[in-house]
């Protein structure tokens, strides 16, 4: 059986490792891992593979940043030549970013079955151009991997049919629970003069919340009212350090003695930050997942999330994005006063194991 499996962006490669692994393991799979070079950073990609133990793509799109629509018409035309050239029995696709929806619509074209891990996904918020590449993605799969039971019924409100879809866990839990000692032991906290447990982690990338100036503003006076309290690691990406130059907000960092701005990291030495935070405070739907593994308190700077199993049986909390509401998220952490959270249900670090044996037995060859 000749399988294809795609990434296009960083938390790509998280999801993707285990299934690889798994699948280079398994007598009777080959494997092609196809790059679309959605997340350009040479740098960057070359660290998350490193790390992760993924094998070097063996096909490299380049298609780059660019507007949704460029960038998802740029991977299927790229993509299709490459079915036309291998015609495999199986296209992978994982999360729902651009790449995610462009290579699914690609290969359903060509009557090529689709396999969708992390599907059922739901934030209803179709503003957010995740959102629609899920919808898209799940209408059209084949295979369809859930990672929670509410995720299950998301799919059959869309009429999915029963037999498609799969309750297998979190392939990201895979990758962190295999990468969770190595991390431990880097000591990056003390790279930053950071203690173990009493600093808070910042991420904030999603155009919602850095594209609009007000919004952006009053997350800012949040991490500035908080530093004052507990020293902040701001890890912050590119698009929102382009931002806040454009708003003339620098200096409102540089004003902040207690909060430190970073560039990204690699995954091992931000999977070592997040363990040892006091809290972590992100837009990230990935990071609201593996928060809830480490124990650790994410607050969620968003009005929505397609991940309420964080909520509702892990560590995470919706905050929104009014100043005085993230505030008071962390001040319920800072008092002791928070909620525990446990381990969602075959959040095992076996759902790779569990996706490969379902291709294997049903998918055809």
């Amino acid at each position: 059986m000749h399988i294809i499996n795609v990434v296009g962006t960083r938390p790509n490669f998280v999801k993707m490792a285990p299934i690889v692994e798994e699948m280079n393991r398994t007598p009777g799979i080959k494997q092609t891992l196809v790059h679309t070079g959605q997340h350009y950073d040479e740098s960057m990609s070359r660290v998350f593979f490193d790390e992760l133990g993924l094998p070097k793509p063996d096909i490299y799109l380049g298609v780059g940043s660019t507007s949704h629509a460029r960038q998802t018409a740029q991977v299927m035309v790229a993509f299709e030549e490459v079915l036309g050239e291998s015609r495999p029995d199986l296209v992978v696709v994982v999360g729902d970013v651009n790449s995610t929806m462009a290579c699914a619509v690609t290969a359903a074209k060509l009557w090529i079955p689709v396999a969708h891990v992390e599907a059922g996904l739901r934030s209803f918020d179709r503003k957010m151009p995740e959102e629609i590449n899920r919808i898209v993605t799940d209408a059209l799969s084949d295979f369809l991997f859930t990672t929670s039971r509410g995720a299950i019924k998301n799919l059959h409100k869309e009429g999915i049919p029963k037999e498609k879809i799969f309750f297998v866990g979190n392939v990201m839990i895979d990758t962190l629970n295999k990468h969770r000692d190595r991390a431990a032991n880097l000591n990056t906290p003390a790279r930053f003069d950071l203690d173990a447990g009493e600093y808070a982690l910042v991420t904030l990338h999603r155009a919602a919340n850095v594209d609009d100036p007000r919004t952006l503003s009053d997350i800012l006076d949040a991490l500035i009212a908080i530093q004052q309290e507990i020293p902040i690691l701001f890890a912050a990406h590119p698009r929102t350090l382009k931002r806040i130059d454009e708003f003339s907000f620098q200096h409102r960092l540089d004003s902040a003695p207690n909060l430190q701005t970073i560039e990204p990291l690699g995954y091992l030495q931000f999977l070592d930050l997040a363990m040892h935070a006091k809290m972590v405070l992100t837009d990230s739907g990935g990071i609201q997942e593996e928060t809830s593994i480490l124990n650790v308190p994410c607050l969620t700077i968003r009005e929505n999330t397609e991940r309420p199993i964080t909520i509702t049986e892990g560590t995470n909390t919706l905050v929104g994005i009014e100043t005085e509401k993230i505030i008071a998220g962390a001040v319920e952490i800072l008092t002791g006063k928070y909620k525990d959270g446990h381990i969602p249900k075959l959040w095992d670090g076996r759902a790779a194991e569990r996706i490969v044996n379902i291709i294997k037995r049903l998918a055809p060859k």
